[in-house]
């Protein structure tokens, strides 16, 4: 019994010893991501996400929880956009995290505001809200300097406010429904205040 009881619990140690590497989550491969993402990404967010085009979100430097996050809300269907929602289809977990760690790696190109009355306006509602209302201040959750927090909130600070003024009016419009608590605040918002705010955050740093 003792022989049995003793070769039990070898066999046991041996598959436990083998199970536990194939069970940790493996280290991304930035090399694997930057390869995917200059397939089929590059043309719309540019060399390493530093994208240039005002309507295309700048992905450089953002957190990699966040991408990831988007990526599979993408692919899930729980947030539209058709070229977005067609690349998505084709990603594996290991792909979107491998994407995501590439671009968290990258250096975002900063931004500047382009409306210096507007952006005073951006800047009071951004760090202050609107009491009002009961509009919050957004550095409570972007930071003040708009790096946002990783693994909750995404990095604002630097992106076109092309993008950011397009995303708030989709939250408040019901036209983008994967976070309720932006829909929450931009349905307080009018046209020119998420405007201004666009256009502060822009040229955070």
């Amino acid at each position: 019994m003792k022989l049995i009881a003793s070769l039990t619990l070898v066999f046991f140690s041996a598959v436990a010893h083998a199970a536990g590497p194939a069970a940790a989550v493996a280290k991304p491969d930035l090399a694997k991501g930057e390869a995917l993402f200059g397939g089929a990404c590059v043309a719309c967010h540019a060399v390493g996400g530093k994208s240039v085009i005002p309507a295309n979100p700048k992905l450089a430097q953002q957190h990699p929880e966040y991408l990831i996050k988007q990526l599979q809300e993408y692919k899930s269907g729980k947030r539209a956009n058709a070229i977005m929602q067609g690349f998505a289809a084709g990603l594996s977990d290991e792909d979107m995290r491998n994407i995501a760690y590439y671009l968290a790696s990258q250096k975002i190109n900063p931004g500047f505001a382009s409306d210096k009355a507007l952006a005073a306006l951006g800047e009071r509602i951004y760090k202050g809200g609107i009491a009002d209302r009961k509009v919050p201040a957004c550095a409570g959750c972007h930071s003040p300097n708009g790096a946002g927090i990783p693994s909750q909130n995404p990095r604002l600070g630097g992106q076109h406010a092309e993008y950011i003024e397009a995303q708030m009016k989709a939250f408040r419009d019901g036209v983008r429904l994967n976070n309720l608590q932006m829909s929450q605040v931009a349905a307080k918002l009018n046209d020119r205040e998420i405007k201004a705010v666009s256009d502060y955050i822009a040229g955070l740093r």
